[in-house]
């Protein structure tokens, strides 16, 4: 219970990863502000269940690729808060297109759609809600990115998705250096290739199980991710900060998702 009197905000988080990191940080006693766009019934009831814990909850609509929204969800998640501030932001969000194609082959909505839902909304929502954590001398930013983001390979018909990440690499590590002495720590999560329900499953869920394509051998679970946030997010982990953090089990999406030819 190491997060008593913090409140979180993580966005998209009525299900998948975002969830099962609402579920760990209300564990270690941390209030909780959810996200959703458009499940509305799955993030009521996550807030249910999270109450249950003994902490506080609440859910609010609104698509971080829109700056308005991304304005009114800060203001909500303050004036919800019980000390007025956000103190863990954690920016699970970010829209992601699984068709394969190339950039050319983009619509201008798609491209906007991208780098607004991951790098612009990201950017806004941090900017708005640093200042009360500089207020209180204390906060905790994750962004989240994929395996090997740090590295800023090339990644053939990601081009969109992939470049917004890349520079959120950079944000990450620039606002790192400029809030650490208020405080203030910045890290980039950086999954593997966990699916589908995966992502809601824990690590004894998944530990007997195997997978041909991860180097471990078994699969993701969103307890791997949730368990790193929640280690970062400690009081006692404030040494620790402009880290980009691969969980991926040693899997490389990028070199895994490119088509042989």
């Amino acid at each position: 219970m190491d997060l008593i009197g913090k409140t979180a905000l993580i966005t998209g988080s009525a299900k998948g990863l975002g969830k099962m990191t609402a579920l760990t940080l209300a564990r270690m006693g941390c209030d909780l502000v959810l996200n959703y766009v458009n499940s509305r019934d799955e993030a009521l009831q996550l807030a249910g269940e999270i109450e249950l814990l003994g902490v506080r909850a609440a859910a609010f609509q609104a698509d971080i690729s829109l700056r308005c929204d991304v304005e009114r969800l800060a203001e909500q998640a303050q004036s919800w808060s019980s000390s007025g501030c956000v103190d863990i932001l954690i920016n699970n969000a970010g829209p992601f297109i699984r068709e394969r194609k190339r950039f050319a082959d983009y619509g201008v909505e798609d491209i906007i759609n991208l780098v607004n839902g991951n790098l612009l909304g990201v950017m806004l929502l941090d900017h708005k809600l640093l200042p009360g954590m500089r207020s209180r001398q204390w906060g905790r930013i994750i962004h989240f990115g994929f395996g090997h983001a740090g590295e800023g390979r090339a990644w053939p018909h990601r081009s969109v998705y992939a470049s917004a990440k890349t520079g959120l690499v950079s944000f990450t590590k620039t606002l790192a250096v400029e809030e650490a002495g208020d405080g203030i720590t910045v890290h980039m999560i950086c999954p593997g290739d966990i699916k589908g329900l995966n992502k809601e499953r824990t690590i004894a869920e998944v530990i007997h199980e195997r997978d041909e394509e991860s180097p471990r051998g078994r699969p993701g679970s969103g307890e791997d991710i949730a368990r790193v946030i929640g280690f970062l997010c400690l009081p006692a982990s404030d040494y620790l900060t402009g880290n980009i953090i691969d969980v991926t089990g040693g899997f490389d999406p990028i070199k895994n998702s490119i088509p042989s030819t």
